[in-house]
């Protein structure tokens, strides 16, 4: 399993899609900050408008981008800085999802908002080093049309937008399912196209250290030196300890430890081993051992994690520390 999907399986992201919004003449919505463990996500169907965070932050959104944003924003008409008043907002509803519209005529932009839940805790490693926000070109040029994307992209978006329009029995599902799979070809496209804003996603697309780090991620019980992963990675030691940093953001020690305390929280919630056994698996000689280094991560002891999750199955965050 190649490690962008064992990091998207470790931090259980689902997702579900709030609003379609059909928009057109000078509109501003605004959207407030994310709760924890939520991660609101744009996806642009067709034509392009403007988002501006709480921060100053503005970025302009085409068909086939994918944005994912926790902070507070605005969605904006390219000329909204011109209004002083912009066009009311109607809701209806199109059998799918709740519908935004705004103007008359013929939409502007289509846009699919939603939002991703996932596991907080250790098992937020992926999300926890994604920058805010994450916008991605799909299509990895600006266009203007979902006419204009290359192939496999065109196909899948053009299926969102049929379903979302059709509105046929089981079209939420589908949608749904494919949000998922566009959020794994933004990770993947962002690192290919921002290698050098240090994230796991960054990490993952030099090839050389992914595969140092999918060794890491693969048998985290093993004794691993500097050294070792050098020669994964065909550095040498102190090459390759200033590129993993620059890279991933975190020192190969810190980037281990993390995965070390995913892994353990996944099999503590999966199966029915004891502690000492998955702490054996992941890296530690003693539950003693195990058990320290997943309170200080935690805030709890991984029993007490394992029971929490067994009384509340949909809890994700841990006790402590997140």
């Amino acid at each position: 399993m190649d490690m962008l999907t064992r990091l998207i399986q470790l931090a259980r992201p689902q997702a579900g899609l709030d609003v379609r919004c059909l928009l057109g003449g000078h509109y501003d919505l605004p959207h407030s900050e994310a709760t924890a463990g939520i991660a609101p996500f744009h996806v642009v169907l067709s034509g392009a408008c403007r988002i501006d965070t709480a921060t100053g932050e503005s970025l302009i959104a085409r068909a086939g981008d994918f944005i994912l944003l926790r902070k507070a924003h605005r969605v904006r008409s390219l000329a909204a800085e011109d209004v002083a008043t912009p066009v009311p907002i109607y809701m209806e509803y199109d059998h799918l999802l709740p519908l935004r519209r705004t103007g008359e005529g013929a939409p502007e932009v289509d846009l699919l908002c939603g939002h991703f839940d996932y596991a907080r805790g250790p098992n937020e490693l992926l999300f926890r080093t994604l920058p805010d926000p994450l916008h991605v070109s799909l299509t990895g040029q600006h266009v203007t049309d979902a006419a204009d994307m290359p192939g496999m992209l065109k196909s899948l978006v053009d299926l969102m937008r049929q379903e979302a329009v059709g509105a046929r029995a089981g079209a939420l599902a589908v949608v749904t399912a494919l949000s998922q799979a566009l959020f794994a070809m933004a990770l993947r496209n962002h690192g290919e196209q921002h290698p050098q804003q240090a994230s796991v996603l960054a990490l993952i697309a030099d090839a050389r250290l992914s595969a140092a780090a999918q060794a890491l991620l693969k048998n985290p019980g093993q004794a691993w030196t500097i050294e070792k992963l050098g020669e994964l990675a065909m550095m040498s030691r102190a090459t390759f300890a200033r590129h993993f940093r620059a890279r991933s953001g975190m020192t190969v020690w810190q980037f281990l430890t993390e995965a070390r305390m995913a892994l353990a929280c996944d099999l503590l919630r999966e199966t029915r081993r004891s502690a000492a056994d998955i702490g054996m698996e992941v890296g530690y000689q003693s539950e003693a051992a195990f058990g320290k280094a997943f309170r200080q991560h935690t805030g709890e002891m991984p029993g007490q994690y394992r029971r929490r999750l067994r009384q509340h199955p949909a809890a994700g965050s841990t006790g402590g520390a997140a």
